[in-house]
């Protein structure tokens, strides 16, 4: 899969879910102001995220979080490079 690929929207939603995981749905809607089911599921599709259980104070709500394949496409060794990576740009 080719990041080109990605829309801006799913761009965004891989931010939020990366950034604020473990997230549920509702979460990222909170976050984009918009509602990402469709992005969310096609990004679990190409397995830039997973699913990694369930929270029980939501709803029993489905949490999501990325998975190595994003690490790997992003060329990031763990999630805190994420922020090393956003200072470079400050």
């Amino acid at each position: 899969m080719c990041l080109q690929r990605l829309s801006q929207a799913a761009l965004e939603t891989l931010a939020v879910i990366a950034y604020h995981q473990p997230v549920t749905r509702e979460m990222v809607k909170g976050i984009r102001g918009v509602n990402s089911d469709g992005v969310i599921s096609s990004l679990a599709d190409k397995g830039l995220i997973r699913e990694m259980g369930r929270d029980p104070e939501r709803g029993q709500a489905i949490i999501y979080g990325t998975t190595n394949a994003f690490l790997e496409k992003f060329g990031l060794r763990s999630t805190r490079d994420l922020v090393e990576e956003v200072y470079k740009f400050i």
